[in-house]
């Protein structure tokens, strides 16, 4: 799943996320959702997060087991 869709991204789950300064690059980021910080219920370039570390970025894929 990619994490475009809020609905998608709940807290908790782990996922990969892309931070800012690595954007151009592609490098992810794997954690746990602490917090969804975007507020729409969609976003083209991934639902922006807090993961429980402080990591902050957008998902770019949700990691299922």
């Amino acid at each position: 799943m990619n994490g475009q869709q809020r609905i998608d991204v709940v807290p908790g789950r782990k996922v990969q996320v892309v931070q800012k300064q690595d954007q151009r690059s592609g490098k992810l980021t794997a954690g746990v959702v602490k917090d969804i910080l975007t507020n729409s219920p969609n976003h083209p370039h991934g639902i922006k997060v807090r993961l429980v570390d402080g990591t902050v970025g957008r998902v770019k894929e949700i990691i299922t087991d």
